[in-house]
């Protein structure tokens, strides 16, 4: 049995807007990113007391800190980064989170990426020194436009780090933007180190951003695969769906609940239960 998540700050800026929408729909896990138009890292602790104090009352846990750690330039200062890391660290103790979403630095446009490794290494392997000392676990997603956006330097950053914990998020959308066939290519190679998935879904031609099973994500695939593995792990819901959906805003609550029902249907075909 999977555990639904989702990013619920694509659904309203309000903290009451997104529990409501996503008790609606059965979700009781959130991926926190952002609230009242805030991200995460930048919430102070008044906020923060807050946003727990309402998911306990509402009975809702954190599947991740969706942290924007790892989405800075590799030419820009580290050493700032890395506080903003032990908050990310703090946060996931806190609200008892089991992952924190990062990333692994965007590159300068049109230059060749193995240029900037031994730096992407470098701070990679500082911030899994951190989550290994603090014991915390670490997920990377691979975003279009990093180091570690097409599947073998994924698989780079997590063999070179050599960590347990560090392990994969996996985005099927983002591969298919970055001209990955995330089911044919991406995951065979990194299914050994892939404890976490992003579910979206995107068309190669356009880019665009589709409701799951709509793209070219090969998301039954994905789907057929977790079954006959058993995957009791998480499928967090980012759904990117906008005003061409026929929905007003970034995504928001029209478009959450057709990305979520988009996905529920799929697990229904595969026989896939879900809590």
């Amino acid at each position: 049995m999977v555990t639904l998540s989702a990013f619920a700050d694509e659904i309203s800026p309000d903290l009451e807007v997104q529990l409501d929408v996503l008790a609606s729909e059965g979700i009781s896990h959130l991926e926190f990113r952002g609230v009242w138009g805030k991200n995460v890292l930048k919430l102070t602790d008044e906020e923060i007391a807050k946003v727990k104090e309402r998911l306990d009352a509402r009975g809702f846990k954190l599947s991740s800190i969706g942290s924007p750690i790892g989405k800075i330039k590799i030419t820009d200062s580290f050493e700032p980064h890395l506080e903003e890391f032990k908050r990310a660290i703090y946060l996931a103790k806190y609200f008892g989170a089991p992952n924190i979403r990062l990333f692994s630095f965007f590159l300068p446009e049109g230059e060749d990426p193995s240029a900037y490794r031994d730096e992407v290494l470098s701070r990679m392997k500082q911030l899994v020194t951190l989550a290994e000392q603090e014991g915390v676990q670490l997920l990377h997603e691979n975003e279009k436009d990093i180091y570690g956006d097409i599947s073998e330097r994924c698989l780079d950053i997590v063999q070179s780090c050599d960590s347990p914990n560090l392990r994969c998020a996996f985005d099927p959308a983002n591969f298919v933007q970055c001209g990955v066939r995330p089911m044919t290519e991406a995951h065979p190679l990194l299914a050994p180190y892939i404890t976490y998935y992003h579910i979206k879904d995107a068309l190669m031609e356009s880019r665009k951003v589709v409701p799951a099973g709509e793209g070219d994500g090969q998301l039954q695939e994905l789907i057929s695969v977790l079954k006959k593995q058993g995957f009791g792990g998480f499928l967090s819901l980012e759904p990117h769906l906008s005003s061409a959906e026929a929905f007003k805003g970034f995504s928001g609550p029209g478009a959450f609940v057709l990305a979520v029902r988009a996905l529920k249907k799929l697990l229904v075909e595969a026989k896939l239960e879900w809590n």
